[in-house]
């Protein structure tokens, strides 16, 4: 029987990869429904691929066109709620939630409480409230796989070992558009020059993030509440070639490591398929043409988002929540040219070092300091413009 799907953000590049991957194992999966923001006209494309008969945008404005544009017999919907009731219809069994920012918190709650599988790709899940989510997972029977590649990868690396066994995360890191630039040339960097990454083809956001290595203190702290691993276990190496993926060390020295072309598709396909392994027509590596395989430690002096993210997984409560949103508040500000890219990093620290850190005891007090954040954030960069 096939496997039914949802993908929340359809249109973004992990969305549109899921697609392809749905497209690809056809035999294996029926797309029950789509959703984005506000881009319909991908929206009623992929729905006519994929013989989807449910859509939905995240912005009400839009759903006039979106009903214009969709397919014959294809209902449309929109707003958050029209989300959350996708991610929980009854005829569903996987929802991939590839989200970008903090819109796929509330889905991805209500999926896990009726029980669904989440192929989670969108970090801020986990980072915002990752111990409410953990909360509902041991309480009913939902499950997150991974599709970030590096969460994926420690995700396949653990599979059937025990959590005693392990002792420490590796995450690796490309080193995004500036791996090559001095320290002291970041602050001429401009949001064109930060889209330049030198491996991965993403979305604006998370390519501006890979080049503050944002991404990678997110990913930290992601992977510190998907795997429960404090933040002492988990370790960052830069892998330029961006071939291995992630890698774990077990207590007796050895190390595994998951390596593949640098290619979504890898890491959706795994989620989907779970515990199985299929053919996805995705190419192969020959590692008689790999050549070297490099490895270095970060800089943190260069980096400082790295540092931030060990503290705000150390805090835990509404911290990492806080340097996401304050994040995303900086991230606007740098591509409308109103910060340097340093400056980044300065209003992270800002806000994070006013914030009163609080208990995570309900998912209102995540939001709410989402919300404070984005304030304080927006206050800094008014002082530096």
């Amino acid at each position: 029987m096939k496997k039914r799907v949802v993908v929340l953000g359809s249109s973004g590049s992990i969305g549109k990869n899921t697609v392809r991957v749905l497209a690809e194992l056809s035999d294996r999966f029926e797309t029950v429904g789509l959703a984005a923001n506000t881009s319909v006209e991908v929206l009623a494309e992929q729905a006519r691929k994929l013989n989807c008969k449910h859509l939905a945008a995240a912005d009400e404005r839009v759903l006039t066109k979106l009903k214009s544009l969709a397919p014959e017999g294809c209902r449309c919907s929109a707003g958050a709620e029209a989300l959350v009731e996708m991610a929980c219809r009854s005829d569903v069994d996987i929802v991939v939630c590839a989200i970008v920012g903090t819109g796929g918190l509330l889905p991805v709650m209500a999926a896990l409480k009726a029980n669904k599988r989440i192929a989670l790709a969108s970090k801020e899940v986990m980072v915002m409230a990752g111990e409410l989510v953990n909360a509902q997972l041991d309480a009913g029977h939902g499950e997150i796989i991974p599709v970030d590649s590096e969460h994926s990868a420690i995700f396949q690396c653990m599979d059937g070992c025990a959590a005693a066994s392990i002792n420490k995360l590796i995450i690796t890191a490309s080193g995004g558009a500036f791996r090559d630039w001095k320290a002291g040339d970041l602050h001429k960097a401009t949001w064109r020059d930060a889209l330049k990454h030198p491996v991965w083809s993403m979305g604006a956001k998370i390519t501006i993030d890979s080049a503050t290595l944002m991404n990678k203190a997110l990913e930290i702290v992601e992977a510190g509440r998907l795997f429960r691993m404090d933040a002492d276990k988990i370790d960052v190496v830069i892998h330029p070639q961006s071939l291995v993926h992630s890698m774990v060390e077990f207590v007796d020295g050895s190390v595994i490591a998951q390596l593949s072309h640098p290619n979504m598709r890898y890491a959706i396909q795994y989620a989907m398929t779970y515990p199985q392994r299929v053919n996805g027509a995705l190419d192969k590596l020959d590692f008689r043409t790999l050549g070297k395989l490099e490895f270095a430690a970060p800089d943190f002096d260069k980096y400082p988002s790295l540092g931030m993210a060990y503290t705000a997984l150390r805090a835990g409560g509404t911290l990492p929540a806080v340097m996401n949103a304050a994040n995303e508040v900086a991230v606007t500000a740098f591509c409308k040219e109103k910060i340097t890219l340093p400056q980044i990093w300065q209003c992270v620290a800002e806000v994070m070092a006013k914030h009163d850190v609080q208990q995570l005891d309900r998912l209102e007090t995540a939001i709410n300091a989402d919300r404070e954040a984005r304030i304080k954030a927006e206050e800094f960069i008014k002082k530096l413009i």
